[in-house]
């Protein structure tokens, strides 16, 4: 059976549901059918195809769809594919021998109103079909090359863009050395994988939904899909928006490049607009999602430290974007044709209301989201609760089951290519506290999570209270991404007794990866978990490379606002402004402050941080810290090492997740105060006990009485 992946082709949805229904219905036909793509450009302006089938049994076909049943200009039309086509797949060498390719571009013109007296042509280039002769027309073509050449073809089909295009290649001397070593890695991560692409095409009438680990190519994903969607309706006003400021160059590139690609030209700005969540009054460059909802509503609009003083820090977002709702309740401007909103772990449910109210129907929303990177306690609703019901109660968006004649609303992007699979056990094992001694500190609601972003059972069963062994294999954490350097040198956890033990292996092991291992500077990545500290605990490590001609930089502070990395420079950076980002080698420094917290909320947030902070690395990862904390953190992850990097725990029971999404559950920062105050009580008490300076007797016996009754 084929596989449709539905990209847009507004102006023949007809023909192409038509078509899709058609070829599904053939069951000797295996291989993908796209709708609305590819875009090749030219001088002359992109050619958009209408669809094109890739099977390995019947070869390359591009369809030109006819609505109607004027089939004046097929010849031109197929001609101009079949050219079109050949433009794109010549420049890969391994397609061609001498100067031909390797097999022949098939192109039909299919015309499903067209019921009889289809058009006798003589030449055997052109083909025209109806429902009732289209399969018979596909099961006479014949792919007449070899199995490796059509794996090409597929992948220069599939490649919808090269995610390094434009990057100058590193010079290293050393073979062996980090940086040669880095060089392939790259090489390897260049190109989006199958289902990266078809989550860049598919294409929604409504909300769709992309979900995936850290490092499994959400943003690029979205960002390709800005891109693409440009290219196939110039006129529709687009927007992306997200919580880390320094995702904007990002994001600009990716979408600069994959248009230059697939028009032949930059994008029209105009049309797009690429800015963060909150933004501020004054130049462009300040805009956001917020600002721009009240400035287009004439509504109030508070800016963070007005909404910081009314509000508290911890709920100001949430506040002011409830208010802008309310504020908007009886007519809401409808300015976007689209909005992506990535990083939506990160936002308030209000805020993801805001960019649905900002669009014109059919409300087409993308989110995209990882739990487990949620930096401040926040998680995603389900579609029916996020975006409410009508007034018969009906929700307003679900996520229906899959159906083959639609596109797909729900997508799990399941193979990780940052990430290898020591890494990624390794933040999944200390995020959700696996093996620490204490228990849990968060978990997954949904069982089928786990399987869903790439893990297998090796042991046991995903049962409450039943021991379970789960690993990553080879086709959700490719071996490639492990196999440049032994194991026990991808992730190291290192124990200090000071600050100032730490900050000289910190300093050194730069001053190495950049004059021995063939690093440049801006391939190194340092993290502080804690966002309030990092100038304060940088400061003496920079100034020391500064003195051995080490630029570094920290982002956000010493750059603009909108930039993450600098050329030539070591980059240090707050756990805020990492995400998003990646670096080959990533140091982690004072990762004691991830270990243990007072409040059980708190803990799940600083091992969210932990785990953004691994999650950060596409090669080699450095966790520093100091004292006991450190050590207990460095003796959970020895566990999972000792284990080769599988995850092995007890399950835990439907009770037992429900009491960690209560301990979980947001709170606000007066809560937590008072939660801080109590503990402390708690522990001071337990300790006079201990110490005999508070007698067991005087404790009351309404409150034993209460240990008692909750089981403790």
């Amino acid at each position: 059976m084929i596989k449709v992946i539905w990209g847009t082709n507004k102006e023949k949805p007809i023909a192409s549901r038509q078509l899709a229904e058609t070829l599904s219905s053939n069951p000797s036909l295996e291989g993908f059918l796209y709708i609305g793509y590819p875009i090749v450009g030219s001088p002359l302006g992109p050619t958009k195809f209408d669809a094109l089938l890739l099977s390995e049994s019947n070869g390359i076909v591009a369809f030109d769809l006819v609505e109607g049943t004027d089939l004046t200009n097929y010849i031109e039309n197929q001609d101009e594919m079949a050219s079109m086509l050949e433009v794109k797949l010549k420049p890969y060498p391994k397609l061609k021998n001498g100067r031909h390719l390797k097999f022949d571009i098939k192109t039909v013109t299919f015309c499903p109103a067209k019921k009889n007296s289809l058009p006798q042509i003589d030449d055997d280039l052109y083909n025209i079909a109806n429902i009732s002769n289209l399969n018979e027309v596909i099961n006479s073509f014949k792919w007449e090359s070899d199995e490796n050449t059509f794996k090409e073809l597929k992948a220069a089909i599939q490649v919808v863009t090269n995610i390094r295009a434009g990057s100058v290649r590193r010079q290293t001397k050393k073979e062996n050395s980090l940086g040669s070593r880095l060089q392939k890695l790259e090489d390897s991560i260049a190109n989006l994988d199958q289902h990266q692409s078809e989550a860049v095409i598919e294409t929604v009438d409504g909300v769709q939904r992309i979900r995936g680990l850290a490092g499994s190519g959400k943003t690029i994903v979205l960002a390709l899909k800005v891109a693409y969607l440009h290219a196939q309706n110039q006129n529709w006003k687009i927007a992306v928006t997200f919580h880390t400021r320094a995702l904007k160059e990002q994001f600009k590139r990716l979408i600069n490049n994959f248009t230059i690609e697939q028009l032949g030209s930059e994008p029209d700005w105009d049309s797009i607009d690429i800015f963060n969540s909150w933004g501020a009054p004054g130049d462009k460059e300040n805009d956001g999602m917020y600002y721009r909802y009240c400035v287009e509503n004439t509504i109030d609009y508070y800016d963070f430290q007005t909404a910081k003083n009314q509000f508290g820090n911890h709920n100001a977002f949430q506040q002011v974007c409830k208010l802008a709702l309310e504020q908007s309740a009886s007519k809401s401007v409808e300015k976007y044709d689209l909005i992506l909103i990535d990083e939506a772990q990160d936002f308030p449910p209000e805020f993801i209301k805001l960019c649905y109210k900002f669009l014109k129907d059919p409300k087409r929303l993308v989110y995209a989201y990882d739990e487990l990177q949620s930096l401040n306690g926040l998680s995603v609703l389900p579609p029916e609760q996020l975006f409410g019901k009508d007034a018969k109660g009906v929700p307003l968006v679900t996520l229906e089951e899959e159906d083959l004649t639609k596109p797909k609303r729900d997508i799990i992007l399941e193979k990780c290519y940052r990430n290898s699979r020591p890494l990624l056990a390794t933040a999944h094992t200390l995020g959700f506290g696996l093996t620490r001694p204490k228990g849990l500190i968060q978990f997954f609601d949904n069982d089928s999570l786990w399987e869903d972003v790439g893990y297998s059972i090796k042991k046991g069963q995903i049962e409450g209270g039943k021991e379970v062994e789960l690993i990553r294999n080879s086709e959700s954490s490719p071996l490639f991404l492990e196999e440049h350097t032994p194991l026990e040198d991808l992730i190291k956890f290192e124990v200090f007794n000071s600050v100032q033990d730490m900050n000289q292996m910190l300093f050194n092991s730069i001053v190495k990866n950049i004059h021995e291992d063939e690093l440049k500077p801006e391939d190194i990545l340092v993290i502080n978990p804690d966002p309030f500290t990092t100038q304060k605990n940088v400061g003496l490590v920079r100034k020391a490379l500064q003195q051995n001609d080490i630029d570094s930089e920290i982002a956000g502070v010493t750059t603009s606002r909108d930039i993450f990395r600098k050329n030539g420079a070591v980059t240090f950076t707050g756990i805020f402004r990492a995400k998003g980002n990646e670096a080959a080698m990533v140091y982690i420094i004072h990762a004691q402050d991830c270990a243990d917290s007072f409040d059980p909320n708190h803990l799940a947030l600083i091992r969210n941080r932990l785990f953004t902070a691994i999650t950060r690395s596409k090669a080699w990862v450095r966790v520093l810290g100091i004292g006991p904390s450190m050590q207990a953190l460095k003796e959970e992850w020895e566990t999972l090492k000792n284990n080769d990097y599988a995850l092995k725990f007890v399950y835990p029971t439907e009770k037992q997740k429900h009491t960690l999404k209560l301990i979980n559950k947001d709170m606000s920062i007066q809560e937590r105060n008072r939660r801080r105050k109590l503990t402390n009580n708690i522990q001071e008490i337990i300790h006079a006990i201990n110490s005999g300076e508070l007698p067991t007797e005087l404790i009351p016996e309404e409150l034993i009485n209460i240990l008692k009754k909750s089981g403790h």
